[in-house]
């Protein structure tokens, strides 16, 4: 083995399988729930796998009686302070403490059972169950290494050693950007999202709402995962036609809304771009709530740089009480609006009232994860897999290509170049012209000219790059005009409200089909779709046009975080 390979390694490449709990690569190589441990020849000590470099000569035994039997025990005494109520567990059958028991045939526990009790707001979007958490310390790294946050910590000592909110705040005290990123990288169900299941079904089934549903461009990349359907089987018509199945009365494509994005937020970025001087450079895109709480928070003074265009959820729940509300001719009080994301930030997202502009209570009334979909989908005993293929609903089930794109990192900024390029030039580009803002890395920059203005791009996702690109602009060191920013690694693909596959990052497998679903798409430009120019003509008039910026713009300074 090469030097500095770690026993784990070794032993995976070998074929050998080493079980562990707290191990994320790179993140989290602490050995804190000691479940990797091997013995080593002539060694009295037993040594953590994850975290133990081979060396010359080293023999390792991975199942002796003596690392089993240790093994075995670790596993008991997490167990003995851990909340084993595993039916009424969010993560029941995903839980990779419980899969680690039944592979050790733990059968009961020889320990007393103590878990913690701590009071947490059940209403806030993220929550957490402190008796199940078994301080593997995941949530802490990911939160402070690849988001930057800090929201987490250790918290007590000795035996009441625990995990919590950093810095002795409530959660909603703290700066958190609700990205979810700790929630799909617990191993347990100590964290998940608010649960609002039983408010979708409960909706459904009164006569006097008229349940309209927008389904967001990564689930259909990810929604299958969670029901055991194959890549084949987990069509985006499948889908649409499984939510149609709960009883939704439309059931439509946030592609819709992602397109009229693109014609305002791209239109007012060559407004900007006319107009230099009145204007804080260079623009962000304001899609992902994760990403503009984490602005506010860490950077308020570049508050003004944010794009005014709403996201794609929230102009849908304000098309859907405005517009498709006449095209029904219905009060649009009666429309109960419901968004299926990838996202928990959606969730606190809709409740701003800042965003709410319709006049018929929350624009969208309820978000949901894609995970929350694939569980209601469960409850109500539908079966995807027999269902045949349903359309979207009409006319705002109309998405393009670049609308797909917008789950992955760079499919806005993307979606935006296409729509400015032919703007600007008067005939579309190539629709692959911008791929150079595609793939995986922190940090992209582009530069690319539209009727002779140069335009200086850059996409970063992850908060922790985000920080990066952020810092790199303020010091002078990088000059954009447009900057598009995920929350999540991998953007909405690989978001907080997504299946969660531990240890597996699925976020460029997803993305991989997000750009596939583009290249097959018929209608690849925002600007050519023909809802959206409908929208246009019947109601909104025009990009930025008044109506546009009643509905389809907010004021991201009349809202405040915490520590504004």
């Amino acid at each position: 083995m090469p030097e500095g390979t770690t026993i784990l390694e070794a032993a995976s490449q070998a074929g050998i399988r080493i079980p562990t709990l707290c191990y994320l690569k790179e993140i989290n190589e602490i050995g804190a729930c000691r479940v990797c441990v091997v013995e080593l020849k002539n060694k009295d000590m037993l040594v953590a796998s994850c975290n133990t470099k081979v060396e010359e000569g080293m023999e390792v035994i991975t199942n002796s009686a003596k690392a089993t039997h240790a093994r075995r025990m670790n596993v008991e005494l997490i167990l003995s302070d851990h909340n084993t109520n595993c039916t009424a567990c969010v993560r029941s059958g995903n839980c990779s403490l419980q899969q680690l028991a039944n592979d050790l045939n733990i059968g009961h526990l020889p320990f007393p059972r103590e878990y913690e009790h701590r009071k947490w707001n059940r209403e806030f979007p993220l929550i957490r169950n402190a008796g199940k958490c078994i301080k593997c310390m995941r949530c802490v790294q990911v939160c402070e290494k690849v988001q930057t946050l800090g929201i987490w910590d250790i918290i007590n000592t000795g035996k009441r050693t625990s995990v919590g909110v950093a810095d002795n705040v409530t959660i909603e005290q703290s700066d958190c950007a609700v990205c979810g990123q700790c929630v799909t990288h617990c191993p347990v169900g100590a964290l998940h999202e608010r649960d609002d299941c039983v408010k979708l079904m409960d909706a459904i089934h009164d006569p006097d709402k008229i349940v309209v549903v927008q389904i967001a461009p990564a689930v259909r990349a990810a929604w299958g995962e969670g029901l055991g359907l194959s890549r084949e089987m987990a069509t985006e018509k499948r889908m649409a036609a499984a939510v149609r199945a709960l009883g939704a009365d439309y059931v439509f494509d946030t592609n819709f809304t992602a397109d009229l994005t693109i014609m305002e937020e791209g239109t007012e970025f060559i407004e900007r771009m006319k107009h230099p001087d009145d204007y804080q450079w260079p623009m962000f895109t304001s899609c992902c709530p994760g990403w503009v709480r984490f602005l506010k928070s860490q950077y308020p003074d570049m508050t003004p740089n944010l794009s005014t265009a709403k996201s794609p959820q929230q102009m849908f729940g304000a098309v859907a009480k405005s517009y498709y509300a006449k095209i029904l001719d219905v009060d649009p009080s009666r429309i109960f609006c419901v968004s299926i994301m990838p996202c928990l930030a959606k969730k606190m997202e809709c409740s701003l009232p800042v965003v709410n502009d319709a006049g018929a209570g929350q624009d969208v009334d309820l978000s949901l994860t894609t995970r929350e979909m694939d569980r209601v989908i469960k409850a109500e005993m539908i079966v995807p897999a027999l269902l045949p293929e349903e359309e979207f609903d009409m006319p705002l089930g109309v998405g393009s290509g670049a609308g797909v794109i917008f789950g992955a990192t760079g499919g806005v900024m993307e979606a935006a170049l296409r729509t400015a390029y032919a703007v600007l030039e008067g005939h579309n580009p190539d629709p692959d012209a911008f791929s150079v803002v595609r793939g995986l890395d922190g940090i992209k920059e582009a530069e690319v000219e539209i009727a002779g203005m140069k335009v200086k791009a850059a996409i970063a996702h992850g908060l922790g790059n985000a920080r990066k690109l952020i810092e790199k602009v303020r010091s002078g060191e990088a000059d954009y005009h447009f900057v598009e920013i995920m929350a999540c690694p991998g953007g909405c693909a690989g978001g907080g409200g997504q299946p969660i596959r531990d240890g597996v990052e699925m976020a460029d497998v997803r993305g991989q089909m997000l750009y596939e679903l583009d290249r097959n798409n018929p209608l690849r430009f925002s600007h050519e779709n023909p809802s959206v120019l409908q929208a246009y003509e019947d109601y909104f008039e025009k990009p930025l046009s008044h109506m546009s910026h009643k509905l389809l713009h907010t004021d991201h300074d009349a809202w405040k975080m915490p520590n504004e």
